[in-house]
């Protein structure tokens, strides 16, 4: 049987992470509006730096609250995003297309089935007890 994954808690932590991805999304729409209309990055940056702080803040709470969440589809997925990010920032061309790529992929990660989201993709390098086989003592 699989052990649970160890879990830290503290009262007012689902309102936190309610209020941080509201705050999230805020950012979103703000960058996208800018994205969008072709603003100059000065008119959206705000929006940007709500965007990624808030990102940055939820996966924090979210690798605190479960160490395993680095190492999961849903954890790496952010990692991923960042990257993108770094091309969405250097490449301003490109930008609509990445921010959605980026929004995409976010919505397909998230309501993507637990089993899923929660998977570990480097779960087979590490080194996991061998159970004792039939006839071992």
């Amino acid at each position: 049987m699989r052990e649970k994954d160890p879990q830290r808690d503290f009262p007012g932590k689902r309102w936190l992470v309610n209020l941080l991805r509201a705050t999230h999304l805020v950012g979103v729409v703000g960058v996208g509006a800018g994205v969008l209309a072709d603003w100059p990055f000065a008119q959206w940056q705000a929006f940007a730096a709500i965007l990624l702080a808030s990102g940055i803040a939820i996966y924090a709470l979210d690798a605190w609250s479960n160490p395993r969440y680095i190492l999961q589809v849903n954890g790496l997925s952010v990692l991923a995003k960042l990257l993108v990010m770094g091309a969405f920032v250097a490449q301003r061309g490109a930008r609509e297309w990445l921010f959605w790529g980026v929004l995409v992929f976010s919505v397909m990660v998230a309501h993507a089935p637990g089993r899923l989201r929660h998977r570990e993709v480097f779960a087979r390098c590490r080194r996991r007890p061998r159970r004792p086989g039939p006839g071992s003592a």
